[in-house]
């Protein structure tokens, strides 16, 4: 659901999952890896900041 979420976040905006990562200094396929398991706060708190959401957005 937080992979999902954050994807369709990406689309309305038009930025790539890859821009996304690369603009927050996250690694390649970090973003993907969250499908199967957490991230860790200050990674989720980067990607809500790009994406000018609140945390509680993302993992509802």
């Amino acid at each position: 659901m937080l992979f999902d979420a954050i994807s369709l976040l990406c689309k309305e905006r038009n930025v790539s999952i890859a821009r996304l990562e690369k603009e927050c200094g996250l690694g390649n396929a970090t973003i993907r890896g969250w499908k199967d398991s957490s991230p860790n706060l200050t990674n989720l708190k980067k990607v809500a900041d790009y994406l000018k959401v609140d945390i509680n957005q993302l993992i509802s």
